[in-house]
């Protein structure tokens, strides 16, 4: 790996620790500051939730071109990625433990790669501009479609357990997850660019500038927040559950795209070491914004991408020598 990656990764882990050590210190104030049982963890969030990530989501949606997208690497990195996220959700859904959002929060933990802080360095450090190319297209579509298709699963989760809490018809509670997938904070910048996309209009150079200003914050934002969780929420009492959703994210996932690209879809060369590489990246941190959206599973999540971050370091070069083998 080389020196540029192993920077990257430290200052993450700088980041990390910033937040940790503010959480800790209780800086911007307790857990239950307010009566409500917020704290600022969760505040912080919500900001990135409702403000930053939309931004960048619309601004991407709206600037991406989609006539000239590599379909065929990017069905071979989409397909095996969904297949495991949904095999992963309907598991959690079979054994029927733990509040309703807990199979979709466990889902994007398995498959949504930190594909900027860390899968940036690592295109461009290893196979230069040309795969960072691919890595950036690949990373256009990332979010758009793990986040659009977890938000509708989790919605359509929450309103079937409101509708067993307080009975509603089928309509009814079509009606309720219909209204809040598309109205919902990821959802509705992504259809929103989209259809800004499709006609054709292009961003106003003021308009592009905020939403870049914005989108600008998601990435240390989220870092800190990630140790300031640590600090409010701990490890989980549990680990073997949050182990094996790292196992499935570093090993698994990575295993099933050169399984899927390689031997299923004859791809070869550096598009191939670019996606296998992007499915073997640790988990990123808008899985902890999602599990903090829905109050589940906070601490493990945040555990999962700490504790993957770290073994990334150990199991990239292990992939990147496989893909010299091939």
């Amino acid at each position: 790996m080389s020196w540029m990656v192993f920077y990257k990764l430290l200052a993450i882990f700088i980041a990390v620790a910033i937040g940790w050590f503010v959480g800790r210190m209780r800086w911007l104030g307790q857990a239950d500051a307010g009566g409500s049982g917020g704290d600022p963890a969760r505040v912080l969030s919500n900001a990135a939730f409702y403000i930053f990530v939309p931004a960048l989501l619309f601004r991407t949606t709206a600037r991406v071109d989609f006539a000239v997208m590599p379909w065929p690497t990017l069905l071979a990195f989409f397909i095996p990625v969904m297949l495991l996220m949904l095999a992963v959700y309907a598991w959690q859904r079979w054994r029927g433990t733990g509040t309703a959002a807990m199979p979709a929060t466990r889902a994007i933990t398995t498959v949504f790669g930190n594909t900027l802080q860390v899968g940036v360095p690592v295109a461009a450090g290893v196979f230069g501009e040309s795969g960072l190319a691919i890595h950036i297209t690949v990373v256009s579509l990332h979010a758009l479609s793990l986040l659009t298709v977890l938000t509708l699963l989790v919605e359509l989760d929450l309103a079937r357990e409101r509708s067993r809490e307080a009975p509603a018809g089928l309509v009814a509670t079509l009606k309720t997850t219909l209204r809040n997938t598309v109205i919902h904070p990821v959802v509705l910048p992504v259809v929103a660019g989209l259809l800004w996309n499709a006609l054709g209009l292009g961003l106003p150079a003021v308009v592009d500038e905020v939403l870049a200003t914005l989108g600008t914050a998601v990435v240390p934002l989220c870092l800190t927040l990630i140790g300031m969780s640590l600090a409010y929420y701990g490890w989980p009492q549990r680990w073997r559950g949050m182990l094996g959703l790292v196992f499935l994210k570093l090993m698994v996932l990575p295993a099933l795209v050169l399984a899927l690209a390689h031997w299923g879809l004859g791809l070869s060369g550096q598009p191939l070491a670019v996606i296998v590489m992007m499915g073997a990246l640790p988990v990123g941190s808008n899985a902890l914004i999602f599990a903090q959206r829905y109050r589940t599973l906070e601490g493990e999540t945040t555990a999962a991408i700490v504790l993957s971050t770290l073994l990334f370091v150990v199991t990239a070069p292990l992939w990147l020598a496989l893909l010299a083998l091939l």
